[in-house]
């Protein structure tokens, strides 16, 4: 067993359920979404993307380009969601911010079954 890759996969997989748990519910509804679990997906995104730096493969680059797209999604949420303040809770605004992090979580998807592929395709 490797340390490294069950790090890498554990925070792979922890980006993907943190992003679920914040997407899922009403998507106009704001008391279905809270903006700690966003944060804390933005963090935890940010630090599998720091992982994937490392790896030069092919399938490194493209691990990479998913993160990147997870980070950027998350974090236009999490400004916006700022940025509108106490209209925050407006339907409108919850609407875009939960749609950045629907388009963040099928990025991470894409991670976790690249993962999965390289495990799988692994040689011993």
């Amino acid at each position: 067993m490797n340390l490294e890759k069950v790090i890498f996969g554990f925070f792979i997989i922890l980006a993907m359920t943190l992003n679920f748990g914040f997407f899922v519910g009403e998507i106009d509804n704001p008391q279905h979404h809270l903006h700690y679990e966003l944060y804390i997906a933005i963090v935890v995104n940010l630090i599998a993307t720091v992982l994937k730096f490392g790896d030069r493969t092919q399938i490194g680059a493209i691990h990479l380009a998913t993160s990147l797209v997870a980070d950027l999604q998350l974090i236009a949420a999490a400004i916006i969601w700022v940025v509108a303040g106490s209209k925050g809770t407006n339907p409108e605004v919850i609407v875009g911010v939960v749609s950045l992090s629907g388009g963040a979580f099928l990025a991470n998807i894409t991670s976790v079954i690249i993962l999965i592929y390289e495990t799988v395709t692994l040689r011993r």
